[in-house]
Order: structure tokens, then C-alpha cells, then sequence
């Protein structure tokens, strides 16, 4: 078929164009470029089944068998006895999820990252870029085909429409919603294929007789208020397809936090602390990289019976000193444990990069306390040598890696890891 008749199938594209680029069972894809033996075999990358370890991808070969991203091991195990199992080379995935994302800003710069292997790209028409939005993604799937790997992408008008339209069609996907059939190609679907409509939400809505996104888009104000609070007038446009959430290239942090499942519960005092340590230590690093400086420290525990408490507390002042609000963080984690109480997750954020933004929504997703002033001596007093401490570890790292420094607290629960990774591109630099 000749380029001018190729172009001639297509229907004009006016207005906005946002792809979702959605890499297929990226961490399991890589495993099966890297060990051709595995190819055409199951193959699950994930966590320990006998140490509270999830599932972080499924090549399609073990999704046949009902393995999916989140499931825990031991079922996945259960399901799919013969698979090959790996925890993962997060080196090797960084990197080709660097070559990716470098392939998508050759065609704009406007690209945003939101995991390691998913990206929203808009590529709308201007009168210097005329290119059809199809066109471009078909050459980007084919660039990242020629890699080893492959990718699905949704093509829409908004964010919305790209996200879900990139999950309909796996793997090595194209799902292309035209300007002007964002309405017709919403209305039908469930309400949790949109993105903000969690398990407990949409458990709500069918309730009350809201099944289909198209039932959302019409559905009464009070009730979405009800369950949504404040972003429910924001949830019913992206159901009538009306985001016009902007692709932003390095978008601001709202929050910076990190996590660790561990596979031995913990009990006692002095490990509960030694990770807490560990967590905030990370977080602090992180916050320091990033240049923020946050005023909203959080932490959140996960018990053995799988319920979950949290806790916000507000700093005397900006920080990104884990030497510091360390001490804070054994205060906090009294309001919600008690020793001898097993822990199977604990996390550490922090937020409130801007004066006027104490409280972070969505940082774990979970209910939470309104924050108050929280104070305690920091580990180092002298604000001097705490800062020389800390730069001079952060030096170490950057020149020889992560693990070229690491305190005592860091090696007690080294071992006790689940071996499941995160998609976070944050856990991978």
C-alpha cells in the first residue's frame, strides 16, 4: 500500500493528541530478550512465595495461566507451578527503559514518565508538526520493537482517553480514539477501567446503580462528592471525556516516599525502628536529589492481618534531613503500634513541598489524621556536622553506587525483603 493511500485511511486529526505508551510485561519481556531459553515460556518476576512476596510482572505465557502485577506469589505459585521465576535485574530495566523514553523525546519533548514502563506523550498537530498522531505511534511501536520488547498504545484527546484506550488491545496494541468519539467510546465501559476508581469507590457506585463510566458522567453531583470529596466534579468530566489534563515534561513532585514489604513479620521495637531508619534514610535521598525540601511527614504501617494505620505529622520547619525527622518518625509510629504487634509493610513519605500544601491526598492512599507540630532532638545535634554527614554519604553514593555506604540499621532487615519490585523510576536511580 503506497504512503498517500496509507494517509488516506486515516480520519483528520484536529485538537489534542495524547498517547499512553504502555511497555508489555516489561520487567518479563526483558527477562525473555536477555535468556532466549525463556522465550515462549512462563515467566513471573516477583517476590518470594513463601515470603510474602507479589507478583511485579507476568510474561503472557503465565497470564494464560491467571498470574497477573500485584497477585501474591503464593497464589501465582499455585496457579502456575511450572514457571520460571526470577526477582528481577532492575539495572538491566532502568536501562532499557531509558532507551524507551529517549525514542519517545525524538518525536516531542513533551513527554511524562509515569512509571517504568509507561509514558504520556502528546504529539498534537500544530502547523509545524502536521504528522498524523496514528503515524507517529505506529513508528514509536515499531522503534521499541526493534529493541527486543514490545508496546501497546492508546491514542485519544485527553490523558483519560489514551490511558484506557491502552489497555484494550495487549500486547502490541493500537487503540485509537478519534476527536469527537470520546463519549461513545467512555459510556460503555465499567467504572474501574477509569484511572481514581479504586475497589472501595466503584463498590460504592454500583451500589447506588452507577455501573458504566457513561452512568458516572450523569450521575448526581451530591453522590460523587460523597465518594470522591473534592475531585468528584474532576471525575465526572474525565467520564464524560472532558480531561484536559496537560502532558508536563518533569512535572513537580507531590510527594516523595518509600516502602518495604518484609518477609518475616516484624515485632520488636528496635527492628520496627531500624526500618523506619532505613526508610527514611531513602526518602531523605531522594528529597535531597530532587532539590525539595517538604513540611509533612507521613508514615504508614501494614499489620499482619493486612489493616493498615497512618499517621501525618507537621515539621517545625522544610526539611530533607532524615537525621532529623528520624527521631520524629519513632515518635509518630507510637500513635498507631504497639510492640510485639507484627508489621508486614512500613513506608515513609514526605509532602508539602509548597507553603500552602501540608496534606497530600493520595501519598498512600489511605485514611489519615490532619497533621499537627511535631519536634524531637535530632540524631546529630550539631546542624553542622549533620549536614557534612549527610553530603559526604550522598557523595559516596552518587560516585559508587547506593550500597557503597550503609549504617547498621540498613543491614538488620537487609535480608528480610520479599524480593518484589516496585515500577516507581524513583527505586531505579
Amino acid at each position: 500500500m503506497s504512503n498517500a493511500l496509507a494517509e488516506s485511511l486515516l480520519q483528520p486529526w484536529e485538537g489534542p493528541a495524547i498517547l499512553l505508551v504502555d511497555l508489555d510485561a516489561f520487567f518479563a519481556s526483558v527477562e525473555q530478550l536477555d535468556h532466549p531459553g525463556w522465550r515462549g515460556k512462563p515467566v513471573i518476576v516477583g517476590g518470594d512465595a513463601d515470603k510474602h512476596g507479589v507478583v511485579s510482572t507476568a510474561s503472557y505465557e503465565a497470564r494464560a495461566f491467571g498470574v497477573h502485577s500485584a497477585q501474591p506469589a503464593s497464589v501465582a505459585r499455585r496457579l502456575c507451578p511450572d514457571a520460571i521465576w526470577t526477582h528481577g535485574h532492575f539495572d538491566r530495566y532502568r536501562e532499557m527503559s531509558e532507551t524507551i523514553m529517549s525514542i519517545l523525546r525524538d518525536e516531542t519533548p513533551l513527554v511524562q514518565q509515569v512509571s517504568i514502563d509507561e509514558a504520556f506523550v502528546d504529539v498534537s498537530p500544530t502547523k509545524v508538526n502536521t504528522e498524523h498522531p496514528v503515524r507517529i505511534a505506529e513508528r514509536i511501536q515499531s522503534r521499541v520493537e526493534a529493541l527486543g520488547v514490545t508496546c501497546s498504545v492508546g491514542v485519544g484527546t485527553s490523558k483519560t482517553i489514551a490511558k484506557i484506550a491502552s489497555d484494550m488491545d495487549k500486547p502490541r496494541g493500537l487503540t485509537v480514539v478519534y476527536p469527537g468519539c470520546e463519549q461513545g467510546f467512555l459510556a460503555p465501559l465499567p467504572v474501574r477501567k477509569m484511572s481514581g476508581v479504586g475497589a472501595v469507590a466503584e463498590r460504592e457506585l454500583i451500589s447506588h446503580g452507577v455501573r458504566t463510566l457513561g452512568d458516572l458522567a450523569l450521575a448526581d453531583e451530591s453522590l460523587l462528592r460523597r465518594i470522591f470529596g473534592k475531585n468528584a466534579i474532576v471525575m465526572r468530566t474525565r467520564a464524560q471525556g472532558g480531561d484536559m489534563t496537560p502532558v508536563e515534561e518533569g512535572e513537580a513532585a507531590k510527594s516523595v516516599s518509600n516502602e518495604m514489604t518484609f518477609a518475616k513479620d516484624l515485632t520488636s521495637r528496635v527492628d520496627v525502628e531500624a526500618a523506619i531508619a532505613t526508610m527514611a534514610a531513602k526518602v531523605g535521598r531522594r528529597l535531597r536529589k530532587k532539590g525539595l525540601v517538604g513540611r509533612t511527614l507521613s508514615l504508614k504501617l501494614r499489620f499482619g492481618d493486612r489493616s493498615v494505620r497512618s499517621v501525618q505529622k507537621r515539621l517545625p520547619a522544610p526539611s530533607d534531613d532524615e537525621l532529623a525527622f528520624t527521631p520524629l518518625l519513632y515518635r509518630m509510629v507510637d500513635e498507631v503500634w504497639c510492640e510485639g504487634i507484627p508489621v508486614r509493610l512500613l513506608g515513609v513519605g514526605m509532602s508539602g513541598f509548597r507553603e500552602d500544601e501540608y496534606v497530600q491526598d493520595t501519598l498512600f492512599d489511605v485514611a489519615r489524621e490532619a497533621p499537627t507540630t511535631l519536634d524531637a532532638e535530632p540524631v546529630i545535634v550539631d546542624d553542622v556536622k549533620r549536614r557534612g554527614l549527610l553530603d559526604a554519604t550522598d557523595a559516596l553514593r552518587d560516585r559508587f553506587g547506593e550500597g557503597a555506604v550503609r549504617f547498621g540499621h540498613e543491614l538488620r532487615n537487609a535480608g528480610n525483603t520479599t524480593g518484589t519490585g516496585a515500577k516507581n523510576p524513583d527505586d531505579y536511580k
